[in-house]
């Protein structure tokens, strides 16, 4: 019989001796795949869409809400190029020129409906399906949504923009509708999922073949796409009660319970999840079925981020990153590198600017590779409570020394005796910063999503951001290639205000969770049919290849 696994604390930044170090176990995460890394949900997609510098981008969005309300939205951005001719010389001046592209950005509401019972918590969308020939109903990404009435709802999204017939046909509707509307007839409902006996807190789609749910009930349920049937639930035990913190909304003689997150690596062999009332992070095996670790949070760490003693130290949200993954907590983020050492923290007061705000939504970025370099370059983007997206570089090259003690502190730990806790821990530069009071954001970013796209011609690659809050406005960003890039050349300041505000949406709800994908064109030649679905053959054919 095995032996009972004991719960491992998480190792200090440093090692005290070449016998502590040695006694670490690194986690075993073999290397992804090209197409591992594309699929995955550890960060924002890291291969770029290809599209031409003068040709539109269309880009569907879907929010949920605290209203119940699931919202479709699909917004075309329009590049425009505009020529300056010099004026010091009119003979080079077509030598001379100056080439200026600017983007218009314009919304339609594709879907709009009540999709739960009760609020809306998360959401997910799938990768493409991949295209066949002759295929009639285009390509299909699924959209899966979960809320506190413990239903997860299924659809078939189109990924391809709405056919120009179907823009004809409404525009008698458009003349009476306060906004555009550009329906499309390929989106259909496919189901209802009843995996779960309580509030659904996270959805992911790791590839094409597999749904994972996490659930209040201290569950993770893995669902095969095919036929969707409850392949494996991940059981997490249940805290003890210790006491009851300010804000419980437990129910009586109960604790707090439930998967606050969990993330999945891009070689789909390793899950780390974390849970409420626990300030552990547990570590699975997807091929197994079992847990692999328990690793507790060191407790001088969880001081320097402000949870102590009387808090709850719970995690809120985990992300994996090429060689690392970051751990959410309420007011600070702590990124942990693959032997599950704390590498850095992200939010000190001194960094960021402001006191410590709460941090909603965290995830990588991919930037490329970067000049001499073999590996690409992935940044940390962080939404906080006062509307802003902040980007860190988390390279063990660029972290910050923690700050030394100031004078009066110590003086007051002299007079009083009083033992000041002294921080530790480095922490990650501070690259960009986008959104905020500065840029006319005061609210909090529930959900953002980072799309990157690469221009055919120069290769350079920028990014398309949406974000949206409780405020009800959805936002659309666009990020240049040098704006998350470190600032090693003249001129250019860490933590400086990036990116451009291309438009607004208001949604005239609370939005709780956002999901984006740049919307494939239409291939040459290709049927556009609005009622047939596509073969259910074909579909099964490449989720059994996924498999």
């Amino acid at each position: 019989m095995a032996n009972k696994r004991k719960r491992d604390n998480a190792p200090e930044s440093e090692p005290a001796g070449k016998t502590e170090q040695q006694s670490i176990k690194k986690v075993k995460a073999p290397a992804p795949t090209k197409a591992a890394r594309a699929t995955s949900n550890s960060s924002t997609s890291a291969t770029p869409f290809k599209v031409g510098s003068t040709s539109p981008i269309t880009i569907q969005v879907v929010a949920g809400s605290y209203d119940r309300v699931l919202h479709g939205i699909t917004a075309t951005i329009t590049p425009t190029t505009t020529t300056i001719p010099s004026k010091i010389n009119k003979k080079k001046a077509a030598a001379a020129a100056e080439t200026t592209t600017s983007y218009k950005v314009s919304f339609a509401d594709t879907f709009l409906f009540n999709a739960h019972a009760s609020a809306i918590r998360c959401l997910a969308l799938s990768p493409p399906s991949a295209p066949t020939p002759g295929q009639k109903g285009g390509q299909k990404v699924l959209l899966a949504t979960g809320a506190t009435d413990e239903r997860i709802n299924i659809y078939n999204i189109s990924a391809h923009p709405p056919s120009a017939k179907a823009a004809d046909d409404q525009k008698l509707l458009n003349s009476i509708t306060p906004r555009p509307v550009l329906e499309n007839p390929k989106n259909r409902e496919l189901g209802t999922l009843l995996h779960h006996s309580s509030n659904i807190t996270r959805l992911v789609f790791p590839n094409r073949s597999k749904l994972l749910s996490a659930s209040e009930d201290s569950t993770v349920a893995v669902t095969r796409v095919r036929d969707w049937a409850l392949l494996h639930t991940f059981k997490c035990p249940i805290p003890k009660a210790q006491g009851r913190p300010s804000g419980d909304t437990a129910a009586l003689g109960a604790v707090p319970a439930g998967v606050n997150d969990f993330a999945v690596h891009p070689s789909n062999k390793i899950m780390i999840s974390v849970s409420k009332g626990e300030r552990s992070m547990r570590l699975w095996n997807l091929e197994t079925g079992k847990k692999s670790r328990v690793l507790n949070f060191p407790k001088d760490v969880l001081m320097e981020i402000g949870e102590g003693k009387h808090s709850t130290g719970e995690a809120r949200r985990i992300v994996w990153g090429e060689d690392e993954f970051a751990v959410a907590f309420d007011r600070d983020v702590l990124v942990f590198g693959m032997d599950c050492r704390p590498r850095c923290r992200v939010m000190r007061d001194d960094v960021v600017g402001t006191k410590m705000t709460k941090v909603h939504e965290i995830k990588y970025v991919s930037l490329g590779k970067e000049e001499g370099q073999e590996e690409e370059k992935n940044v940390l983007a962080v939404a906080t409570e006062d509307g802003r997206i902040l980007f860190f570089d988390t390279a063990e090259a660029e972290l910050l020394e923690p700050p030394a003690p100031k004078e009066e502190e110590q003086q007051q730990q002299q007079q009083h005796k009083i033992k000041l806790f002294d921080s530790k821990t480095p922490n990650a530069k501070l690259i960009a910063q986008l959104g905020g009071k500065t840029a006319g954001v005061s609210g909090r970013i529930k959900d953002f999503t980072i799309l990157p796209v690469e221009d055919e011609e120069s290769g350079k690659r920028s990014w398309f951001v949406v974000s949206a809050g409780s405020d009800g406005r959805i936002r659309m960003w666009r990020l240049e290639s040098g704006d998350l890039r470190v600032g090693k050349a003249e001129g250019v300041k860490a933590g400086r205000q990036v990116g451009e505000l291309l438009g607004t949406y208001e949604t005239e709800n609370r939005i709780t969770c956002l999901g984006a994908f740049v919307m494939i064109p239409r291939p040459e030649g290709s049927v556009e049919s609005e009622y047939e679905y596509d073969s259910e053959e074909s579909e099964d054919d490449e989720d059994s290849d996924d498999e």
